[in-house]
């Protein structure tokens, strides 16, 4: 088992190259869409 397959990723396969692209896309994807969201509330960019 390796150090990845541990906490609350409890399931064979957690540590996977495609999961942990999956992951990181979501992320930041969801981080810059923050991002983005925040810069248009707070200067009105339209």
């Amino acid at each position: 088992m390796s150090d990845l397959n541990r906490g609350i990723m409890k399931f064979d396969g957690a540590d996977s190259p495609k999961v942990v692209t999956i992951s990181t896309v979501l992320l930041l994807g969801s981080i810059a869409g923050l991002i983005i969201w925040a810069l248009q509330a707070a200067y009105a960019l339209n």
